[in-house]
């Protein structure tokens, strides 16, 4: 039935949109918009129906159009509330599961039809339409903490259409809630990261070009669906992580590009407002409107679906104006430098009010530069991050592991200059899907030599990897050593664990990340000098490095030993500093690896010969290609 005017609530009456609201939403200050913006059901002089808000301040006109008013304009304009910028309009007839869009006649005249900035559902692809969603029925509870504390960090980066494919179709939440929890907790992880489950229409962007940043993607199923997920990763013990993309946003001509015919969203002058890298426009940190939004999605995403963390997405690209723009090409910061200082103080604002509203939440920036202080909080002058992803010690590792051993001596330092920054940030050790795409070729044929000594190169890797201080994090299938590079159109090649070479990593895998959360020195001191001592780090000629690992009591020390050439070095010394029997409690090139099973059957006896500054030390045979971890034999409990 169709609404008459005479029928109409009167909106200046109404207390959905009431002045403490309005001057929030207009000082960007309102913690939760999604609860004001955007389509809601209501109850509006004894009507049931929806109230529709978007800010729109440029607009000539708005309306409501959709499934209930066969997409007609004329029949249900919207008003303005007030000089707030905002139109607001009752809808009898919308009732939940309703498709909607907002015919609006911006600045210049034209008229367009455009998704709700606010919109919590969508109908999905190819529609682009949003959908009234009623009230959450029930929010996850979130389930773990930020990482002071020493708690072992092992991340599962996934992308959910392409993990696996059951069918040979893209997998709903509901399904993967059943599958990939369980597999992920087996292996020993303690985060599952999804790649951006927002809404994106195109979805070879793997989520990175959202256009509604408050509705989870159709294409995986209902907002509830999300939630039934997340819910299931906590029943196994699994936080859950977000990335999530506030840097820039798609183009689409239904979406926030030129909202109300101006840059609403976005930055006006191209040279602020273009992301060069990928087409995309930048949002414009400088307006509280749009922060808020901005702000306000990162807390929607943790209260109304339980998310334990965000990884924010391209950060580097947020704190630099001149970011991928050669000279002539930026425009300088107020005070004549190249630093974003809107960027920047968005950042800080949206971790500082992440962790006062939502406790315990981990925030984890993408952050490629040198730029200081990213995981210190605001209050000592940083971005309030609590880990930042280390790309240089990425970058250098895949570098040296990519080189014929026969050269490795020429770039030894490659792998030992990480240390000397180690302690400047929170660190996350990331091998994400970003290095096995577009023609980068997959981890296992990223490594040097022939096929066998790929894989115990990968073995190495991994070995050195938890090892290393850091959180760590690996994209799906680099368990599976799988040969192709990710195809995000496919499944992961699953059937690759019928070999018992790959089939051996994945064991390798699920050893590292249950050695990480059963020995204290891997993780307690990741953040502090105290947890880490060269034994030796200057061995070019044999490619060979030795180190400790500490905990916070005597006993918690780890000693790890990387031979990274193929050939088996007999009597092999090294330092060590305490007596007794030291146990083999992991070697990559282990039988039960696939490897060739060089090593020194499982337990060795320190001997009080002095050796690289300690007191006692134990000879070794160091198998080729090969990581070693050697634990101090602990007393059996009485």
């Amino acid at each position: 039935m169709e609404t008459t005017e005479n029928d109409r609530p009167d909106l200046a009456a109404s207390p959905w949109l009431g002045p403490f609201d309005l001057w929030l939403l207009a000082e960007g200050r309102h913690l939760r918009p999604w609860q004001k913006l955007g389509a809601h059901l209501a109850r509006e002089q004894g009507h049931e129906g929806t109230v529709f808000a978007v800010w729109a301040p440029h607009a000539q006109a708005v309306s409501v159009v959709g499934d209930f008013n066969a997409w007609d304009p004329a029949r249900d304009p919207m008003g303005r509330v007030g000089e707030s910028g905002i139109w607001q309009a009752f809808v009898r007839d919308a009732a939940a599961g309703a498709l909607y869009k907002f015919a609006v006649v911006d600045v210049h005249g034209h008229l367009s039809l455009r998704t709700d900035p606010y919109a919590r559902a969508t109908e999905g692809p190819p529609g682009l339409a949003a959908r009234v969603c009623a009230p959450a029925a029930w929010r996850p509870h979130r389930l773990h903490a930020r990482p002071e504390g020493g708690r072992p960090i092992a991340i599962y980066e996934v992308h959910a259409g392409s993990w696996k494919r059951p069918g040979g179709h893209i997998p709903d939440w509901d399904w993967l809630a059943r599958e990939l929890p369980p597999y992920v907790a087996q292996l020993g992880f303690t985060h599952i990261e999804l790649l951006p489950v927002a809404e994106h229409p195109f979805y070879g962007s793997w989520g990175y070009q959202c256009t509604n940043l408050y509705a989870p993607a159709a294409r995986y199923g209902s907002p509830d669906a999300l939630r039934r997920f997340i819910d299931a990763a906590h029943a196994h013990g699994l936080g859950v992580i977000l990335d999530w993309v506030p840097g820039h946003f798609p183009r689409d001509g239904h979406a926030l590009a030129r909202f109300d015919g101006t840059a609403l969203y976005e930055y006006e002058d191209p040279r602020e407002g273009v992301h060069r890298d990928w087409d995309t426009l930048i949002y414009n940190f400088a307006r509280p409107q749009v922060r808020n939004f901005l702000i306000g999605n990162a807390l929607y995403w943790v209260e109304e679906f339980g998310f334990d963390g965000l990884r924010f997405d391209a950060v580097a690209s947020m704190l630099y104006r001149d970011y991928s723009r050669p000279a002539g090409e930026w425009i300088p910061n107020a005070r004549g430098g190249r630093e974003n200082l809107e960027a920047i103080s968005f950042l800080q604002e949206v971790n500082r009010t992440l962790h006062e509203q939502a406790p315990g939440v981990l925030t984890i920036a993408e952050e490629s530069t040198a730029f200081p202080h990213v995981s210190r909080s605001p209050e000592e002058g940083g971005l309030g991050f609590d880990a930042k992803w280390n790309m240089g010690w990425m970058h250098d590792t895949l570098r040296y592991f990519a080189l014929d051993p026969v050269h490795r001596r020429w770039h030894h330092d490659a792998l030992t200059f990480a240390m000397m920054y180690a302690y400047s940030e929170r660190f996350v050790l990331p091998l994400s899907h970003d290095e096995v795409v577009h023609g980068k070729g997959s981890l296992l044929n990223k490594m040097a030599g022939d096929p066998w000594q790929r894989r115990a190169n990968l073995r190495a890797l991994l070995g050195l990897m938890y090892a290393f201080p850091g959180r760590k994090l690996l994209f799906m299938g680099a368990e599976l050593a799988t040969p192709r590079e990710w195809n995000h159109d496919t499944e992961l090649d699953w059937g690759l664990l019928n070999q018992a070479d790959h089939a051996g990593v994945q064991r390798l895998v699920h050893d590292l990340c249950h050695l990480l959360r059963e020995l204290p020195a891997l993780f307690v001191q990741d953040d502090t000098p105290e947890g880490f001592a060269w034994i030796e780090a200057n061995d070019a000629a044999h490619s060979v490095y030795s180190f400790l690992r500490w905990g916070t009591r005597p006993d918690e020390v780890l000693a790890v030993v990387c031979n990274l050439t193929p050939v088996v070095r007999h009597d092999w010394r090294i330092g060590v500093p305490l007596a007794g029997a030291w146990v083999e409690r992991l070697n990559t090139d282990s039988a039960h690896y696939a490897g060739s099973n060089v090593g020194n059957f499982g337990r060795l006896e320190a001997e009080p010969i002095p050796m690289h500054g300690h007191p006692w030390s134990v000879q070794l045979t160091l198998p080729p290609l090969g990581v070693l971890w050697l634990d101090p034999e602990k007393p059996l409990p009485s």
